[in-house]
């Protein structure tokens, strides 16, 4: 497996030095979308040939390169994420956990237009990983702090309430849903899903949302 990622590197390396190639797209999502030149075609199909020769085919090296992608992200490292992510999607571009991979980077950096485009997309292929919509819900409550639209909330809302519908047991979807109606209003919503957070596991509601609760 060092063998593909070894080569993978140096073949992006050498782009570089060629004038007509966008540089800097590895660091995109689907390599920015954009036109490539000859040279990082040709690197691409010798990439794909290389991974169909290791792992018999690109399902099988896409799988690989999603978990070589978590790991990256769940250490923080957002850059060389994106680069696994992409190489699985060049691999499999109907690998719903590519979709999901960018969307949660785009988040991570910010922006979260993008990543909830990202998002639909994964959801569109696999539309029953609570987790994904948990990563919708997310992004949809940052730009609902940036822009204060009560659309963005509710779109969050019905995230999260798609998550539980998935998992009922959903001890986290329960508490973004309770911080979800900590801004309306009205706090019987609030009140109400801070009981059923509580009865899952009561060390997620923060003091500061059971305050809210408490305000006429």
């Amino acid at each position: 497996m060092k063998k593909i990622l070894f080569i993978f590197l140096l073949t992006h390396l050498s782009c570089t030095s060629q004038t007509d190639c966008p540089e800097g797209i590895n660091l995109l999502p689907m390599y920015g979308d954009v036109k490539k030149c000859a040279r990082q075609l040709q690197l691409d199909e010798e990439f794909i040939l290389e991974s169909e020769k290791q792992f018999g085919d690109r399902r099988e090296a896409s799988v690989f390169y999603v978990d070589k992608g978590w790991d990256y992200f769940n250490q923080n490292d957002f850059d060389t994420a994106m680069k696994r992510f992409n190489q699985a999607w060049l691999l499999d571009p109907n690998h719903p956990q590519v979709y999901w991979g960018f969307g949660n980077i785009l988040g991570k950096k910010g922006a979260f237009e993008q990543s909830v485009k990202f998002l639909e997309q994964s959801i569109a292929i696999e539309p029953l990983n609570r987790n994904v919509y948990e990563s919708l819900a997310t992004s949809y409550g940052q730009l609902y702090l940036k822009t204060r639209k009560e659309t963005y909330m509710n779109l969050r809302i019905k995230a999260l309430r798609k998550a539980i519908a998935l998992s009922p047991k959903n001890a986290s979807a329960y508490g973004e849903l309770a911080n979800s109606y900590a801004y309306f209003t009205q706090k019987d919503s609030l009140i109400k899903y801070i009981k059923i957070t509580d009865a899952l596991d009561p060390s997620i509601i923060s003091d500061e949302v059971r305050a809210m609760a408490k305000k006429k």
